[in-house]
């Protein structure tokens, strides 16, 4: 497999540290808010890209963090008038929310910041004892320009980076280059630990680098990201990390491209920030995922309602496809394969499927042999086919949509089917939500459901 490293600027093929394991660290949100459409990128390209390695046979560690504890977590708590733990929690279990959605499914190990305190006041103290940190009043910065390697993985020019470098009000720092280790306690209500220091926070940078080696160690095989992470943060993980351990920090970079909202870059002051609970509330999760996929984890993609109409009839063909094979599977004749053609074809399109995901995770191309084998299903598969042939075609759609986390779903029961959407007018009762409710009971009253509230509960019958 060849991976783009945006260390080297070039494709790699990937050699892991230990054969066949595979340490992998993605940067997690910061818990104040619900996640947006943007941040929904990262998540499900590396999650496949984690399906696809054990795909292949090897054991992954992902590690994805959640950074609970920062100036916009303490400063939306003031807002609600509620503690920088409980906001937290609150959007941890939001974020699990929508990650199940979207069939990301969750990490080997999902570390918060306020639960790794102790390593990270570990890692500045390497820091300060390698002459790479130092403390001013009760602040701890890390002395960018001492380490020779700053600026490698962004590529930029140290005059560069000097030049949008500044001083921010209060801080006191030696050189505008310099960055937060460890932040002291402004006031009582923010929340603090004891250090060597004083009474403080860590800053946003370090925490990765602690958390990375604590539970993956000094060097790891993949560290992923989104684009907009490349400077600052993961420039100054670099610096901490191989200053603190004197070892190169991870072999291999990916970061994935930017969403743009209806070709505009997404910004709240534009009015088109969209969260994916919004998105959720017009399209199922596994047409968000299918969007992001369709397209080269690098490049940029456009978000619009007209582009997800189109992965939506894209992931509903698929299930069509499914939903004609398993009705062939029902009556077919139990005898030998005998589509030898069909069959080599259906290989072929495996080769296919692989020979692009190897290929710097090419999920465009993946999703384009999948579309090959659903085309050839649904031209060359009939009810004088062999239960074999319809079998190998089903069962080859589900195995290569599974590793890019599509196309699982079963079948639903109309009786599962109303149960849930009685379960949601209930909630939406609940909250009041009068809108809702109505528009699950007049869905219902489509499927020929009709709904008797008792005072025991709801009963439903199929209209006469």
């Amino acid at each position: 497999m060849k991976i783009y490293n945006t260390l080297t600027r070039q494709k790699q093929e990937f050699v892991p540290i230990t054969e066949n394991e595979v340490k992998m660290y993605a940067c997690g949100p910061t818990v104040y808010n619900y996640i947006h459409i943007g941040n929904a990128r990262p998540l499900v390209i590396f999650d496949t890209l984690r399906r696809y390695m054990e795909y292949r046979g090897m054991k992954v560690t992902f590690v994805q963090n959640f950074t609970d504890v920062d100036d916009k977590m303490i400063n939306r708590a003031k807002e609600e008038n509620t503690t920088v733990k409980e906001l937290g929690e609150r959007f941890i279990a939001e974020y699990f929310d929508d990650a199940k959605a979207l069939g990301v499914r969750a990490a080997t190990i999902h570390p918060k910041a306020t639960e790794n305190i102790d390593a990270i006041i570990d890692v500045i103290k390497k820091l300060e004892e390698n002459g790479y940190a130092y403390c001013v009043d009760g602040d701890v910065y890390f002395a960018a320009k001492k380490f020779a390697g700053y600026g490698k993985l962004s590529k930029q020019p140290l005059e560069d980076l000097e030049a949008g470098a500044r001083i921010e009000v209060g801080e006191k720092k030696r050189d505008p280059m310099d960055f937060a280790l460890w932040k002291k306690q402004k006031e009582e209500s923010e929340p603090a630990w004891e250090s060597p220091w004083g009474m403080g926070r860590p800053g946003w940078h370090i925490e990765c680098s602690a958390m990375v080696n604590r539970y993956l160690g000094e060097t790891i095989d993949i560290h992923a990201g989104g684009q907009d992470l490349i400077f600052p943060h993961h420039e100054n993980e670099i610096a901490q990390s191989e200053c603190a351990n004197g070892k190169p920090f991870s072999h291999y970079w990916m970061h994935n491209g930017y969403i743009n909202i209806d070709n505009r870059k997404m910004s709240k002051s534009l009015g088109n920030f969209f969260t994916v609970r919004d998105v959720r509330k017009k399209f199922d999760g596994e047409v968000i995922r299918y969007f992001m996929l369709a397209a080269h984890y690098r490049s940029p993609v456009n978000f619009s309602d007209e582009l997800m109409e189109q992965a939506k009839s894209a992931v509903e063909r698929v299930y069509t496809c499914i939903d004609n094979l398993e009705f062939l599977l029902g009556s077919a004749e139990d005898k030998p394969l005998i589509e030898t053609e069909l069959s080599e074809k259906l290989d072929g399109f495996k080769d296919k499927f692989i020979e692009a995901m190897d290929d710097d995770l090419n999920t465009a191309g993946a999703t384009a042999a999948i579309f090959d084998i659903v085309y050839a299903a649904n031209t060359e598969l009939t009810g004088e086919s062999s239960k074999a042939i319809i079998e190998k075609t089903l069962g080859l759609i589900r195995e290569l949509g599974g590793v890019l986390g599509l196309f699982q779903k079963q079948k639903k029961s109309i009786d599962a089917e109303v149960e849930e959407l009685i379960e949601k007018r209930n909630k939406a009762r609940a909250e009041k939500n009068w809108t809702e409710a109505d528009a699950i009971r007049d869905k219902l009253k489509e499927m020929n459901i009709v709904l008797k509230d008792t005072p025991t509960g709801v009963q439903w019958s199929y209209a006469e």
